[in-house]
Order: structure tokens, then C-alpha cells, then sequence
């Protein structure tokens, strides 16, 4: 189905008078007024939802690498063309592959009983019919990389470390660290495997994966995470006595899969050559349909555009929207573009990607240049009226787009609500119905509206201070 805006929309579009000077404060009127309408379109806008439900529905999970990822590329191209984008393209690149075939454990012994478990990204498969050893229980990866050399020998450690649930998601980043460091510092000291508590913040039986540190496609051990309630039940056995667990992981890889960035565009028109890039991942964990992660990213941005291109003439800059590959086994797509399109960072004026859930954006964070953050507040006064709060400058952009980030390209993160995406995030349980569909238009809106502002106006968001005079 077509969506079309409102004529109160169409009467505002680019009928305004050249913007304001980059060193203005200030939005011009009418580049307001056109964002604003584009605001209020996108909380009435179901373009995004529509686009997310068919991923999730109609392709499903899409592991990196797997044909179901090829399938979503395909399908990407379909509904891209159907929404009347001009430009949508396909930039392919190669990957390591790796797939999970095998995953149980049990406890063996006095008190034999199953556990719930899942392969993480790039663990390698144990001896066929598993293999069984005693478990050593450590409360962090720092305190399992200060056991003495060889006290693993023969064992499965396990890392018994908590995730705190926090709505900016920060606790992530330290708890994260020992689904990828585990493997390489267990069989440092001569383990066998190692499981680690999920990184996440529920208590159901339905374990996290996710990727591990690794070399190709294969870390350093067999290793999975246990759910929470399986975690707490092997810490309170372990406290009555030795404990033995058998584990049994067969997997799958290739040192080489097909993935791609599907890529598709709003043309500029007198500043057509530079860029303004919102994107998202297409791939996901194979355990849920990836709705939350990122099929959501995925619909908002591609929304958003699409309320842009609607409007009856072309935005100063050009506004690419890119749905990158293989982002949950190590940023390849991000990796990919920035190699492919290094000779045009300059043109890249700002980046942002959607991919933390499909929660209310609550605040607005940026990485613009000194000079640049008259434009920073701008942006933030404009979102306001939505709920959102201003943040720092430290933004170096979320997943694929930090890539770039890191190379100085400006950046933007419209910072979602996370205090319950831990509890969805890579988990069985990451599906379409845990959209809030009123959440989800209030990102669409705000992309819409930032995407809009920093098209339309040609502010330099690379502005450096200006020089200190003397009299300074």
C-alpha cells in the first residue's frame, strides 16, 4: 500500500528559502516547520512496521552467511523497489561460517538433570557424543584469567557473572566481555570448554548466544551460555559438592560464505554528492526471527526515508540507507563499506544506525565537531516535543556505522529504551510481538525529522572551533 503524506506536508516541502548560515543557531522556519510535519506524519506511519513484520515473518531468522540471508538481501531489493526507492543496490563481500548443528548438557553423577544451553558464535564443536569434565566456577573473566596456570586442566569453567538491567543498556559492554574472552582464557589454563552465564537480564530458561572472540570462524573451545535459572541451579550444586557436566556441541563452518549490504537511496540534489547515512543490520541470531534485532532497525530507517522521498522535490544531500550484512559476527558489513567507499569518508556528513531495539528514544546523543554543536542542540530542541532528552557528544555511532565513526565521520545516536531489550536480545524469544507498535512510530518519527534537518540545511557537522585570538 501507498502512503501519502499529508497535504500540509506536501505545501511545506522544500518551498523554503536557502538555510541559514552554518554558524546560525538556530533551524530556518521553514526547514522546522517541514520537520515537524514529518514528525507528526511518522507516528501515524506504518510503512516501518509493515517492513519489519514481512522480514520477520517471511524470511525468519538470517543467520550471517546462510542462505536465509541471501533470501533476506533478495527480498530487501523486493520491497525497496516496491516503496518506489530509485537507487537500491546490492554490495557484496565474503565472510567465515559458522552454524550451530548440536547443543545440550547435562549433569551427570548424584544429580543427574538437563541444562539449558546455546552454542556461542564461533565455538567449536566438542569430540562426537560430547565430552564430560568437572566444572570450576568463577565469578568474572578477570577472576578466571588470575587461576594459576594448568588449574583448568581437564575442567569446564564457568563464568557465573551478572548482567545488570540498566535503560541505556550499559551494562552490556562489561558483562559482554565474558562471552568473548571466555573461550581463549579457559583453555589458556588448559580447559576443556567453558560456560558462562547468558548476557542478559531475565530469568527464563532461554539462553543467549552470541559471538566470541575468535580467529576465522572458530574461537579458542567448545562454549556455550546457560539460561539464568540454569546458571543458578549449577552455582547452588556446585556449592554442595564437585559437580560433573557433560557437553555436547557439533557445529558447522566454511572459511568463506556469501553476505552483502543492500543499499538503497533518496538522491540530493545541489549538495547531491554528499551523504547523510542511516542504517541497520539485516542478519540476526538464528534462535528468534530478529525482530528486535535488528528487523526493527531495519523497518524504522528505511520508514523514515521513505516519508522523505514522498515529498515533492529532492533534499539538498543525498540520504543513504544501508541494511548491512553480518553484523553479529563481527561488524563485517561495516567493515565492508567503509572499505569499499573509503575514498568518499569526506562526503559522508553524518551517520546513525538503529539498532537497539524498538523502544522510545529518550535521548539524543552526538559526535559533532566542536564548532558543530550549535547544530547538536538544534536537533535536540526539534525532537523534544517526542521525549527526548539531549545527551553528550561522546556518539561515535552504534554497530555497523561506529566503523566510520571511528574515522571521524560525524555521528548521531538516537538512544532507544533498553531497559527490557536484554531480556529479548539473541534469545528464542526475539519476535515480532514484542514491537510496541506507538514506540516504534515515535523512532520512525525521529529519524525522519534528524535524517530531514541534517539533508536539507548543509550544516557542516565536522566544524572545528574557531581559532582562540588573543584577546580571547
Amino acid at each position: 500500500m501507498k502512503h501519502i503524506l499529508t497535504p500540509f506536508i506536501l505545501a511545506a516541502a522544500f518551498t523554503a528559502p536557502p538555510a541559514i548560515a552554518d554558524d546560525a543557531a538556530v533551524l530556518d522556519p521553514a526547514i522546522k516547520a517541514q520537520a515537524e510535519a514529518l514528525m507528526a506524519a511518522g507516528l501515524k506511519d506504518d510503512v516501518g512496521l509493515e517492513f519489519t513484520e514481512s522480514l520477520t515473518t517471511e524470511i525468519g531468522p538470517r543467520l550471517a552467511g546462510s542462505d536465509a540471508e541471501w533470501r533476506a538481501r533478495q527480498w530487501a531489493m523486493i520491497k525497496l523497489k516496491d516503496l518506489n526507492f530509485q537507487q537500491a543496490y546490492i554490495e557484496d563481500f565474503n565472510i567465515p561460517y559458522w552454524e550451530r548443528v548440536t547443543e545440550t548438557a547435562s549433569v551427570t553423577g548424584a544429580n543427574p538433570q538437563n541444562l539449558a544451553i546455546t552454542a556461542l558464535g564461533g565455538s567449536k564443536s566438542t569430540a562426537k557424543g560430547g565430552v564430560e569434565a568437572g566444572v570450576v566456577r568463577f565469578t568474572s573473566l578477570a577472576d578466571l584469567k588470575a587461576a594459576p596456570a594448568d588449574s583448568l586442566k581437564g575442567k569446564i569453567a564457568f563464568i557465573d557473572e551478572r548482567m545488570v538491567r540498566a535503560q541505556d543498556g550499559s551494562g552490556y559492554g562489561y558483562a559482554v566481555g565474558k562471552r568473548s574472552g571466555c573461550a581463549q582464557a579457559a583453555a589458556d589454563l588448559g580447559a576443556v570448554a567453558c560456560l558462562i552465564r547468558s548476557a542478559g537480564t531475565d530469568s527464563h530458561r532461554m539462553p543467549h548466544t552470541g559471538g566470541m572472540a575468535r580467529e576465522g570462524a572458530l574461537g579458542a573451545l567448545p562454549a556455550a551460555a546457560l539460561a539464568a535459572p540454569d546458571a543458578d541451579q549449577l552455582a547452588r550444586l556446585l556449592e554442595r559438592g564437585p559437580v560433573n557436566v557433560k557437553l555436547n556441541i557439533q557445529v558447522k563452518t566454511a572459511e568463506s560464505a556469501a553476505s552483502g549490504n543492500v543499499i538503497a537511496e533518496v538522491e540530493g540534489s545541489s549538495l547531491k554528492d554528499e551523504i547523510v547515512l542511516i542504517g541497520c543490520h539485516l542478519d540476526s541470531w538464528d534462535l528468534g526471527t530478529g525482530a528486535i534485532d535488528d528487523a526493527a532497525g531495519c523497518g524504522i530507517v528505511v520508514a523514515a526515508a521513505n516519508l522523505i522521498q514522498q515529498l515533492p522535490g529532492k533534499p539538498k544531500r543525498t540520504i543513504r540507507v544501508v541494511l548491512y550484512g553480518s553484523e553479529e559476527v563481527g561488524l563485517f558489513g561495516g567493515k565492508a563499506y567503509g572499505e569499499a567507499h573509503a575514498d568518499q569518508l569526506d562526503k559522508h556528513v553524518l551517520v546513525a544506525e538503529s539498532d537497539f531495539g524498538a523502544g522510545r528514544i529518550w535521548r539524543l546523543t552526538t559526535g559533532f565537531g566542536e564548532g558543530a554543536m550549535a547544530y547538536a542542540k538544534a536537533m535536540q530542541d526539534l525532537v523534544a516535543p517526542l521525549g527526548v532528552v539531549p545527551g553528550d557528544n561522546s556518539s561515535k555511532g552504534d554497530s555497523d556505522v561506529s566503523v566510520l565513526g571511528k574515522m571521524g565521520v560525524p555521528a548521531l545516536s538516537a538512544d532507544q529504551d533498553g531497559t527490557d531489550y536484554f531480556d529479548l536480545h539473541h534469545t528464542p524469544d526475539d519476535t515480532f510481538d514484542k514491537i510496541d507498535p506507538e514506540a516504534f512510530r515515535q523512532n520512525v518519527a525521529v529519524y525522519a525529522a534528524l535524517t530531514y534537518v541534517a539533508a536539507e540545511t548543509g550544516w557542516d557537522f565536522r566544524k572545528a572551533a574557531a581559532p582562540a585570538t588573543e584577546d580571547q
